[in-house]
């Protein structure tokens, strides 16, 4: 199934994409309005809405264009976990743009997102100019854990997802260098952007075989392949649980190929006005533009 979560007529609920249309199982029946208590119904309730949009009602079907879409998770109970450097190719570009020695990770690079950086699959991408000037885009396979546990073996480590959806990890890299770590630089507010839905599991039995694409302005920056990581899905969860329990809704960003900004020749960034457009295959594709605003104290 493709989950999303929406707001329709003033009020969030959670949908399940049929073609063009979504159908919103709360107009017709007692139903969660928030995707993290649809994981943690876990099989059960998957079952009862599995069966419940074989039958569902005209009544419930809104076309997309009606609804404001969201993130699929609009707030994580946890930071968003991501790998660095997951690409071979990413990896040697960005040590070569910084002058450094190309070293291939041997281990996992693993930092994580604000949950105020995750913003919608279509809303603007704030930018200040008095905070950063050096806005980059990286898209990632991300993926939405189902079932929690701690030292998961790998073989099996997939039973724990619950389903992948695309994120663009936009990066401050200015700050991400000066302040010599990854974490300020990858957590401005509304720089996370995610969806357009989540494709559950069963859809997407091998996670290592998605074509991912980046456009900005129209102009192809990133392709390549899930099949490039350095690290799989299932390496990834288990390395994970070795060393922290993994619970149901936490989102694991799996990194980004070569073709970011900062390590082309010029350097290139994202400016106010600027569309961005990340897509993965069998997901869907997220498109934000970048706007200009200026942040005051609260």
């Amino acid at each position: 199934m493709r989950l999303m979560t929406c707001k329709y007529l003033g009020t969030l609920h959670v949908g399940v994409i049929q073609g063009t249309h979504i159908y919103l199982p709360a107009l017709a029946m007692p139903w969660p309005h928030s995707m993290l208590d649809i994981i943690d119904g876990g099989a059960v309730l998957m079952s009862e809405l599995a069966l419940w949009v074989k039958s569902a009602p005209d009544s419930c079907r809104v076309p997309e264009a009606e609804v404001h879409v969201l993130a699929p998770i609009p707030r994580p109970r946890k930071n968003v976990i991501c790998l660095g450097l997951n690409y071979a190719d990413h990896a040697q570009e960005s040590y070569a743009a910084q002058g450094k020695k190309v070293e291939i990770p041997q281990h996992p690079v693993v930092f994580t997102k604000a949950v105020t950086s995750v913003t919608g699959p279509f809303d603007d991408i704030p930018l200040d100019p008095h905070i950063t000037t050096q806005l980059d885009w990286e898209v990632e396979l991300a993926v939405v854990i189902g079932r929690g546990g701690r030292h998961i073996e790998e073989h099996n480590a997939l039973d724990y997802v619950f389903g992948y959806t695309v994120i663009n990890d936009v990066s401050a890299r200015d700050i991400q260098f000066r302040h010599k770590q990854y974490f300020l630089g990858k957590s401005l507010d509304g720089t996370c952007p995610m969806g357009p839905c989540i494709v559950t599991a069963d859809e997407i039995p091998n996670p290592q075989s998605l074509s991912l694409r980046t456009w900005v302005n129209g102009v192809l920056k990133q392709s390549s392949t899930t099949q490039a990581q350095i690290f799989s899905v299932a390496q990834i969860i288990a390395l994970l649980s070795r060393s922290l329990t993994l619970e149901p809704g936490d989102i694991i960003a799996t990194g980004t190929p070569s073709g970011v900004g900062f390590a082309r020749t010029p350097p290139e960034f994202l400016s106010s006005g600027d569309s961005v457009e990340c897509e993965i295959e069998a997901i869907g594709r997220l498109r934000n533009r970048i706007a200009l605003v200026q942040y005051h104290p609260t």
